[in-house]
């Protein structure tokens, strides 16, 4: 493995991909930490020092929408809104191709995904407008929102000074050109970059906050203050680090795991050639919806609650329905298990389609052993994928609460436990395996080794970018770029701190 990343600089696009994708990262990374025109950013430093002083962490879903934006939600940011908005925008172009006809027969028309993807976007200019505008307006009231709690008393004054439609207008256009902006980024990252953009714009975000989830267990097991409490405290960080390990190795598990259906194929003629009887395999993924499940019912709890704190501030009926919507409410287990199951057999209900599938065998000969052609197979499909959406769905659940029972048994941040499952983990896994594959791919396409001895990585299998990589004197003037605002964040930073 270790001669594989050697062989990476080897590879000349190899090479320029990934430094190409290096570059974007560190945009992307210097735009979170620039404030929304109009706000204090002197509140936000004040109240953020109190916080860790305080060890304040906010709800699990005020959190975990905090990481998703890499931070910027809570530095109130360009790039508050990240990419989320496009990402809802994909989901529901999805679902509407997989319940619309007409999109559904625009998809497999030649040039029909474009469209769709103009569509896309076009929904994402509206989710922005719309998330901006909402946004805007709560910055103006910062203390109705969940992870800024306490901003308003502990700030050292208003985080708006100048309140009004200007401010929110302005608010609304930058936020609007800052996801706009990640959205290109991402594009741009697929097509020259390696892995998925959009998907690694989310890992990266993600990654943010584990060097502060890293300190806060230190402190919170390591530091002389844990010592005197308790001396074998320390061995409660080693037992989490093993359990971290065990999760991950888990979640890779799940995430390739498949149920092959062998398809066996009569002899056919092919031009002059008559070849024998052969036997393929159909791959049916265990968890066929991926992270999706979690993010609808992540999305669906998380929206009363934010509604509840801005609409109905101070009732006491709407703090007592916001606190079972949260942990360590059992309700709040027992309602995300159950979306979580619902859109897992949903998601696979309107994305895989048995009778397609069945007839396709059918015309071109191939069969499942033992089961007639036809309605047959298609119900042998359905009944066989039924049972593998089951044990993926109830693995979802699991991964999806354990973050939140550790935070409750061990009294850790949710930052801290974030890591050891739910929807984070899932994705910065999933993201992992996919530049793994890409990577490998090049490397096999060039001659040399792949990361694994035996056999390669099981996944797609294709380089992910269609465009040409980054020419070298384009990478050395995004670098200057780069390095020209790396130095004006450090300049204005301790300008600041003097």
């Amino acid at each position: 493995m270790i001669s594989a990343f050697a062989n990476i600089w080897r590879v000349p696009e190899l090479r320029d991909r990934i430094l190409f994708t290096l570059v974007m990262i560190v945009i992307v990374r210097l735009g979170v930490a620039i404030t929304l025109p109009g706000v204090d950013a002197t509140v936000i430093d004040t109240w953020l020092d109190w916080r860790v002083k305080n060890d304040e962490g906010g709800s699990a879903i005020g959190v975990l929408l905090n990481v998703f934006s890499g931070g910027a939600l809570q530095q109130c940011g360009i790039f508050a809104l990240g990419i989320m908005p496009y990402i809802s925008s994909s989901i529901m172009m999805q679902l509407m191709t997989a319940v619309v006809p007409k999109l559904a027969k625009l998809s497999r028309e030649e040039g029909g995904r474009q469209k769709i993807n103009q569509y896309t976007r076009f929904i994402t200019i509206i989710i922005a407008v719309v998330q901006g505008f909402l946004l805007a307006q709560t910055l103006q009231n910062p203390a109705s929102i969940p992870y800024m709690e306490g901003i308003d008393v502990h700030g050292g004054g208003p985080l708006v000074p100048d309140q009004g439609m200007s401010f929110v207008l302005i608010t609304v256009l930058t936020i609007l050109a800052g996801t706009m902006l990640l959205m290109w980024i991402g594009d741009q990252i697929t097509e020259r970059g390696i892995g998925n953009g959009i998907s690694l714009i989310i890992s990266v975000n993600i990654i943010a906050a584990l060097p502060g989830a890293l300190v806060q267990a230190f402190n919170t097991y390591v530091s002389a203050e844990a010592a005197a409490e308790n001396p074998f405290k320390p061995m409660i960080l080693v037992g989490l680090v093993a359990l971290l390990l065990v999760v991950i190795a888990a979640v890779i598990a799940i995430t390739q795991a498949q149920r092959r259906i062998a398809i066996q194929y009569a002899k056919r003629v092919r031009g002059k050639q008559l070849t024998g009887q052969q036997t393929q395999y159909l791959p049916l993924k265990v968890n066929y919806s991926g992270v999706m499940p979690i993010i609808f019912a992540s999305a669906i709890l998380s929206l009363p609650t934010m509604l509840l704190r801005s609409a109905f501030a101070g009732k006491a009926w709407a703090a007592s329905l916001g606190d079972i919507l949260n942990p360590p409410s059992i309700w709040f287990y027992f309602i995300s298990a159950g979306m979580i199951f619902f859109f897992s057999y949903f998601w696979v209900a309107t994305m895989f389609q048995p009778s397609e599938i069945a007839e396709n065998l059918k015309r071109s000969g191939g069969y499942v052993p033992g089961v007639r052609p036809g309605k047959p197979t298609a119900d042998f499909l359905d009944f066989t994928m039924t049972r593998l959406t089951f044990a993926g769905a109830l693995f979802l659940t699991a991964v999806y609460i354990m973050p939140s029972l550790l935070t409750i048994t061990l009294k850790l941040n949710f930052v801290v436990t974030s890591f050891f499952g739910g929807t984070s983990l899932l994705i910065l896994v999933g993201v992992l395996l996919d530049i793994l594959r890409q990577t490998e791919t090049h490397l096999l396409q060039r001659h040399y080794d792949g990361f694994l001895r035996k056999g390669k990585i099981r996944g797609r299998g294709r380089v992910q970018g269609a465009g040409a990589a980054a020419t070298s004197s384009t990478l050395v003037y995004l670098w200057a770029f780069a390095a020209v605002l790396v130095l004006i964040a450090i300049v204005a930073w301790i300008m600041n701190r003097a």
